[in-house]
């Protein structure tokens, strides 16, 4: 459902805009907790205690080169301004994400009679921002980052009241069990077969989903699931017609399905149960 209807259009320009805003600077944030975080050297991870700086040439980069977006694609033309060396074009596609996440939570959650459950709902999206493309370079999900989920969880149950605690327990249950039963099983099979010591589901994904459906319930993370699975099974055929290597990080594909399973995830179940005959048992299992 689309909230158009508590502002007149100048609010709305005005509220797109301010959002924009945040949305954008946070995304720069986001571009440094991806970089830092996978440092080696754990001086090097303080999200706050460096300024920003070339990568390749260790060149303090000014105000006015760290503007998201604009100065990547106007002044700096996707180089250093000092090594000239190429700047990644992660850069300005997290920011951009970010502040495509924001848009869609001002758009599709009711900020007027829930604003804090939409606050907590982009802070999730940023979060998931991060975990997508660290898990993609290292194929490791941070126990710090499924903190952050977990104290999003908190504050939503006390401050939001969008979900019941039954609804938010079964909700972490609900999909990480399976995972946790599939990856173990997945283990066995593939210690045997390979002799590898790996699992099909790994126990980060599982953790995320866990500490996920503790934020969203237990409709939004089945339709999640649903949605990461489906993404990973594409991109896994593909894979496997061009000839790459069929073993992929799992989390980016969960990541896309929390953020779309997390904004229309009840109206997708919601409609899938409505085509069986007994829908009246299906509300008493999830409501």
């Amino acid at each position: 459902m689309i909230y158009f209807r508590f502002l007149d259009i100048p609010a709305y320009i005005i509220a797109y805009t301010i959002i924009s805003f945040f949305g954008l600077c946070i995304g720069s944030f986001l571009n440094v907790c991806i970089y830092r975080l996978q440092l080696e050297d754990p001086a090097e991870r303080s999200l706050v205690k460096k300024s920003s700086h070339c990568p390749k040439c260790g060149a303090k980069i000014h105000w006015y080169d760290n503007i998201p977006v604009f100065s990547w694609t106007v002044l700096l033309r996707g180089k250093c301004r000092s090594c000239k060396e190429p700047i990644s074009k992660r850069y300005p596609l997290v920011e951009g994400l970010n502040w495509f996440a924001y848009m869609l939570v001002l758009t599709f959650v009711d900020v007027q009679n829930y604003p804090v459950h939409a606050i907590l709902t982009a802070l999730f999206f940023s979060v998931l921002i991060v975990i997508a493309f660290i898990d993609y370079d290292s194929m490791e999900i941070y126990p710090g980052q499924l903190l952050l989920i977990v104290i999003l969880a908190v504050l939503s149950a006390l401050f939001s009241h969008t979900l019941t605690i039954p609804q938010r327990i079964i909700g972490g249950l609900a999909i990480s069990v399976p995972f946790f039963i599939i990856g173990e099983v997945s283990r066995i099979f593939i210690r045997k077969n390979t002799g590898e010591d790996f699992r099909g589901i790994e126990l980060g994904d599982t953790f995320l989903m866990l500490v996920s459906g503790l934020l969203i319930g237990t409709k939004c993370i089945c339709a999640s699931a649903l949605i990461g699975i489906f993404s990973a099974a594409v991109i896994g055929v593909i894979n496997k017609i061009r000839g790459k290597d069929s073993k992929f990080a799992f989390g980016p594909f969960l990541a896309f399905g929390l953020v779309f399973g997390t904004l229309f995830g009840n109206q997708i179940i919601d409609w899938y149960f409505s085509l069986f005959e007994y829908p009246d048992v299906y509300a008493m299992i999830v409501r």
